[in-house]
Formats: C-alpha cells, sequence, structure tokens
C-alpha cells in the first residue's frame, strides 16, 4: 500500500474572499507558493481541494472519482447554470441528457448556424457603417443573441433583442459578483426561464411549431430513461444552456480584436484565409485569455491519489485557467503564439478551455465546436470582411474580475465594409 502524504494546506478558517480578490490567480498563486499541483484550502465555509494540471484534470473526469451532483456553488446554479441543468447530473442521466445537447452539433446543424452568424455580422456592419465608433463587445453580445435564437429556434422580436442580450449576458456577467449586480444576474435568470417555459408550453400546446432541428424542439420533446418528458423547467434550463454560451461567446470574440490590435503580424498572416491557421489562432484565443476560472466536482467515493487522500463528498476544483498556462504543458505558457498548436497533439486534459475528457460521453462543454465555429466566422469579418480604426482606450484586462473583459470593451471607429479588391 502507498504511502500517504499530507496535503498541502492553506491555513485560515476560510479563503472566499482571496479568491474573490485573486480570481484567476488563486490557485497559480498557491501552486507557485506550495510548489504542488494540489492543495487543501477552505471556501465557501467548506473544505475544498484546489487542483492544476494535466494529470489533475485526467483524475478529475474520471466518473469513478468525481460527481457533479450539487458540486456547484448556490450562487452559480441562480445564476450560470440553473437548477438540474446537465452539468449537475452523473451517471446514465447524465449521458442521456448530453446526447439530447449533442445530437444538435451535426455538421449540417453547425453549418446552420455559421450561416446565421455570418448574416447576423453583415446586418450589423451595415448599421455600424453609420456610427462615428461602437463599443464592439456589447455589439457583439447582440450578435450573439440574435444568432443563438434564430439558431435554437426561438421566435423573438426586434424590440425584445436588447432586453434578451442583456439578461442572457447577466447569467455569466454576475455569479462572481457581490451584492446588488449578483441578485441582478438571478432577476435575469427568473425572467429568461419564465420566459422559456411559456415557449415551451406552446410548443407542446401546439401554438408554435419550431423546425425540428432546433433546441427548442428537440429539448420540448426530450424523454427521460423513464420515458417521461422532461419537466418543463428543466427543459427550459436547457434551452437556455445553449442561448447563454453562445452569448458569452462575445467575451472571446472581444478577445480576438484584442490579439490583432496587440498583435499585427498576425492579421497579415490571417488575411490569406488559410484554415488551418485560422484554427490555431482561434485555439490560442481560447488559450491565452481567460474564460471559466475553474469548474467544481465533488468526491464520489475516497481514493488516494500522488499519495493524497480524497475523502467522499470533499469539494474539488480544477483550475481552467492555470492548466491552459501551465509550462509543464505549454512551452513559454505566458507567450501569445498561435504556431504552438500545429504541434499540439489534441489531448482533452491539457487544452481545457471549456472543460475537459470526452466531447460525447464526459463533462467537457457540449458547445465548444459552436464555440469554435461562432469565433472563426467572427475573426473572418474583423480581419477581412471589414476596416477599423482602434482610437485610445484603456484595453487592459484583468486577472481578478471574473469574467475578464477588456476594460473599454474595446471600442473601433470609422467602421467600413472592406473591399474584395483590398489586400
Amino acid at each position: 500500500m502507498s504511502e500517504i502524504r499530507k496535503m498541502p494546506r492553506e491555513e485560515g478558517i476560510d479563503h472566499s474572499l482571496s479568491f474573490i480578490r485573486e480570481g484567476y490567480r488563486y490557485i497559480l498563486n498557491r501552486r507557485q507558493g506550495f510548489n504542488s499541483n494540489v492543495f487543501e484550502t477552505r471556501l465557501l465555509g467548506k473544505k475544498a481541494i484546489c487542483m492544476v494540471g494535466m494529470e489533475a484534470t485526467e483524475i478529475f473526469y474520471d466518473p469513478e472519482k468525481f460527481k457533479r451532483k450539487s458540486a456547484a456553488p448556490n450562487r452559480a446554479v441562480q445564476t450560470l447554470f440553473g437548477k438540474n441543468g446537465v452539468q449537475a447530473l452523473d451517471g446514465q442521466d447524465h449521458k442521456h441528457r448530453k446526447e439530447m445537447f449533442m445530437s444538435i452539433m451535426t455538421t449540417q446543424g453547425i453549418r446552420k448556424l455559421t450561416n446565421i452568424t455570418k448574416i447576423q455580422w453583415m446586418t450589423a456592419l451595415n448599421k455600424w457603417e453609420r456610427k462615428d465608433k461602437i463599443t464592439l463587445y456589447e455589439e457583439v453580445k447582440e450578435i450573439m443573441c440574435r444568432t443563438a435564437c434564430q439558431w435554437a429556434g426561438v421566435p423573438i422580436e426586434d424590440a425584445d433583442v436588447k432586453k434578451m442580450t442583456k439578461d442572457l449576458a447577466a447569467m455569466f456577467e454576475t455569479p462572481a459578483a457581490i451584492g446588488l449586480n449578483h441578485w441582478l444576474g438571478r432577476h435575469a435568470r427568473n425572467n429568461v426561464e419564465k420566459w422559456i417555459v411559456e415557449l415551451i408550453n406552446k410548443v407542446r400546446n401546439g401554438k408554435i411549431n419550431p423546425p425540428e432541428d432546433t433546441a427548442l424542439h428537440v429539448f420540448t420533446w426530450h424523454k427521460d430513461l423513464e420515458g417521461k418528458l422532461l419537466d418543463i423547467n428543466t427543459a427550459a434550463v436547457e434551452v437556455i444552456n445553449i442561448l447563454r454560451p453562445i452569448v458569452a461567446n462575445a467575451i472571446f470574440i472581444n478577445f480576438i480584436a484584442l490579439a490583432l490590435h496587440h498583435y499585427p503580424e498576425e492579421r497579415k498572416k490571417l488575411q490569406s484565409c488559410d484554415k488551418k491557421y485560422f484554427h490555431m489562432f482561434i485555439q490560442e484565443v481560447r488559450r491565452f485569455f481567460p474564460f471559466f476560472p475553474c469548474v467544481a466536482a465533488l468526491v464520489k467515493t475516497d481514493f488516494v491519489w500522488k499519495g493524497y487522500e480524497f475523502k467522499k463528498d470533499t469539494l474539488t476544483l480544477l483550475d481552467l485557467y492555470g492548466t491552459n498556462h501551465d509550462p509543464e504543458v505549454w512551452e513559454s505558457p505566458d507567450l501569445f503564439n498561435p504556431m504552438r498548436f500545429a504541434r499540439w497533439e489534441g489531448s482533452p486534459f491539457s487544452f481545457i478551455p471549456q472543460g475537459g475528457g470526452d466531447q460525447f460521453m464526459g463533462h467537457r462543454c457540449a458547445g465548444e465546436w459552436v464555440t469554435i465555429e461562432v469565433m472563426k466566422v467572427s475573426l473572418d469579418y474583423l480581419v477581412n470582411q471589414m476596416k477599423y480604426e482602434v482610437p485610445d482606450q484603456d484595453l487592459s484586462y484583468s486577472l481578478v474580475s471574473m469574467p475578464s473583459i477588456p476594460k473599454s470593451k474595446v471600442v473601433i471607429k470609422n467602421v467600413k465594409p472592406k473591399l474584395t479588391t483590398d489586400s
């Protein structure tokens, strides 16, 4: 039997405020201090284990060792995830629900999504041309909201788009907020859930009939393992689990614009429309810039890993940002270098901006392909379909604020369509 080692432990009653103050670097800072990829702390009044790195990711996504039910903090459930969503399921229940999501992630479905995204970008570009300047993050959130609703089969009037955009964005902008902003996020989720419940009722009563390949149709009529239709509130949560992440892609797209500005040599490479380099650039944006800081699970059953004891029901956090910047995996991780993906072997445990493990069977984000394709369309517009100027502004971004967004949200001016004859 292997010798049990004492896990490095952060002293103190609770470190939740430190987590909020340090943001994306909370786990990384202690990893460096302890010189360990795993350590124990206390968060939200509970013992918690924090992990980082490729080996930690592989263990964290082992369904025999960790479970998701009741793992997410209530503030994240009430804003980001919603109750009884796929993120909180385990075993056959999770497998069955995940299959529902993956059933709309077909080649045809993704192609339909990219076509919708292109049309929405084109429409926005025509509008921006008539403005002196625009705030890209706010505008792209609306592009993504229109795209998400159309692709998901969710009917929405033009007059309601701004409100819907604001509410969906509040779900991912407020989980780590304190005070009023957090409660605004909860209120936003309640608003959207109520509206989606009404739509699902109308579908089930035959009053509206969304296309059969859309999330609204598929999720409305999905049956659980007992052959029963999903509870209507759960179905609404899952429809939102399609809409909200697509709107959240505005964060990545904002960082695309930031990367193009900070690394102008990349723009020249991308103007060749090399599909392989487009993909590598997108992957490096997803690796380099902060998105989700970490994910949570509970220990399913007692086990020992690397000599450390993991006790049943212990809260465990996997550092996504830290793993994507792990010097044990990535050479010069703090340098922006798309070429690193030319030789990347594609491990599902070393590159985890939206979770790790298996796409179909595990808890890796079902919408990761959606994110990549939407980012490619957006990158093409920013590089090859439009011209713009970036005025002086504060383009810095914080590793404390979660989610992190450039402070100015990237203001651009003199936006014009780019003629096909332009170099």
